[in-house]
């Protein structure tokens, strides 16, 4: 089973940044598209951003284009989003997941996440 641990996370005022970080294990990560989700008190997840396993094509949310960016590093297994112009909106527990069709989790396996506050 694959396995997700993501960090980074913490508490920053709105204007500031976040790098956040997952190290998924699996032998096929780097053929895989991975994505970054985020889930609000009272909401349901969503997919902010995914990136395709080897040209790095990329996928942004609405809510998020312009300020936030995903990479990876297959040689790590890893993947990273940079956050950057953060807004209250943005508090809610961050996950990495596999991912489909773009925005569509792979893996019902979620990690524990990582926290992010944003202060207004």
């Amino acid at each position: 089973q694959v396995q997700l641990v993501e960090s980074g996370g913490g508490l920053v005022q709105a204007g500031g940044s976040l790098r956040l970080s997952c190290v998924a294990s699996g032998r096929t990560f780097s053929t895989s598209r991975m994505g970054w989700f985020r889930q609000a008190p009272g909401k349901e997840r969503e997919c902010v951003a995914s990136i395709s396993g080897r040209i790095f094509n990329t996928y942004y949310a609405d809510s998020v284009k312009g300020r936030f960016t995903i990479s990876r590093d297959n040689a790590k297994n890893m993947v990273y989003l940079q956050m950057n112009s953060l807004k209250p909106e943005d508090t809610a527990v961050y996950y990495c997941n596999a991912v489909k069709d773009y925005s569509v989790p792979l893996s019902d396996y979620w990690g524990q996440g990582t926290q992010v506050t944003v202060s207004s």
